[in-house]
């Protein structure tokens, strides 16, 4: 009797998983070496991962959540439509930000960043 073989080929949510750690990667602050180091993977690797040449496994997606501080499922999330330009720096920064409040869970915390966020606001003359 012949076993069934599980399909290994990349898939369209391989592509997608791989561009939102890329994505995540980038507003997290890290190249691609440090987040390939930070796993303990050739950076080579992880640009096929990025690209969608290769899956990433459930444990490296685990891994890789933990590393950038991304919910699991963020990593699953429909990319925007690929053809808009590429994001400014100030786009990049805006991005980062709503991301490190959409995690934050304390209302204590939230209440202090808006604070810091206003003081450097309003000192850099807007």
């Amino acid at each position: 009797m012949r076993k069934a073989t599980a399909t290994r080929s990349v898939t369209d949510v391989d592509r997608q998983v791989g561009e939102n750690v890329r994505k995540f990667r980038i507003a997290h602050g890290m190249t691609l070496v440090d987040l390939s180091e930070a796993l303990g993977i050739s950076h080579q690797q992880l640009q096929k991962y990025e690209t969608g040449s290769n899956r990433l496994s459930a444990g490296v997606l685990l891994n890789v959540s933990r590393i950038l501080a991304v919910p699991l499922a963020d990593l699953f999330e429909r990319l925007p439509s690929r053809n808009v330009g590429p994001k400014s720096s100030a786009d990049q920064s805006r991005e980062l930000c709503r991301q490190v409040i959409d995690r934050t869970q304390s209302q204590q915390t939230l209440d202090l960043m808006a604070k810091v966020l206003k003081v450097i606001y309003d000192s850099a003359g807007k």
